[in-house]
């Protein structure tokens, strides 16, 4: 069994002669909430594009749950265990806030369906279609979306957007799952019903969270650990206190 969910080693990528990640060594436990902050463009997307296979590492390489994942890919990485959402929320905005759901649970082997079934519209399909739809309520009534599951994504407002999108990448069944800027637009109020969320999902589907965040209030009481980046290097790493009162982190955020 491997002792890591995530972990990295040496990881970096080359864009021409800009470096911009290197020598990246992150290691996460099973059922952590961990952080990856630093300033703007520390790298930090960087690594998640790597991670999801839109971008292939040049050195280095990362495993998941001991399975080496580096040059698979996004599709193959999906399927293997690792789910993100992005900075930008991507949903499909003329879709119903269930099908977006659907989108996400259309892929799982238990609701597979042969071609034959589907075409003649045997009674596998009819209780596969119900299966889904039920899994898919489930998702949506944890996250407070299941009033408006046939109401179009794009007329969701801005916090319930971010929830659809997290419950639409949990549909994919992932073993990790990697959060961009989660609470990025949020008042006070949705920040803190965001980060009750997250430990939820932790705790209910036994799921192990890496977010990129630059609220460190919302870092520091989320997160059990942290790596901080600085031009594409690692800064500090440890428990989410101490490496965020190191020296070189207080200097890289706010200059001197």
């Amino acid at each position: 069994m491997a002792d890591y969910v995530l972990e990295t080693k040496n990881l970096g990528i080359t864009f021409g002669g800009l470096k911009a990640a290197q020598d990246v060594n992150i290691k996460i436990s099973k059922n952590q909430i961990y952080g990856l902050v630093g300033p703007n463009g520390a790298g930090k997307t960087t690594i998640f594009n790597m991670l999801t296979g839109v971008y292939t590492p040049t050195s280095g390489t990362f495993f998941l749950n001991g399975e080496e994942l580096k040059g698979k890919s996004q599709e193959t990485i999906n399927h293997k265990g690792i789910a993100r959402t992005f900075q930008n929320i991507r949903l499909f905005n003329n879709m119903s806030v269930i099908r977006n759901v659907l989108v996400g649970l259309s892929n799982q082997p238990e609701f597979k369906c042969g071609l034959f079934t589907s075409i003649f519209r045997l009674p596998k399909h009819f209780r596969t279609e119900k299966a889904m739809r039920d899994k898919a309520k489930e998702l949506l009534k944890i996250f407070d979306l299941y009033e408006e599951r046939n109401n179009l994504s794009c007329n969701l407002p801005y916090g319930k957007q971010r929830k659809l999108e997290i419950a639409r990448a949990l549909a994919t069944n992932p073993k990790l799952l990697l959060l961009d800027e989660p609470a990025a637009g949020m008042n006070p109020n949705e920040t803190a019903d965001l980060m009750d969320t997250i430990r939820l999902i932790r705790d209910k589907f036994d799921i192990t969270v890496l977010l990129i965040e630059h609220d460190m209030k919302f870092v520091s009481g989320l997160c059990d650990e942290i790596t901080v980046l600085n031009f594409g290097t690692v800064l500090a790493q440890g428990d989410t206190k101490t490496a965020l009162n190191d020296p070189e982190v207080i200097k890289a955020y706010i200059g001197g």
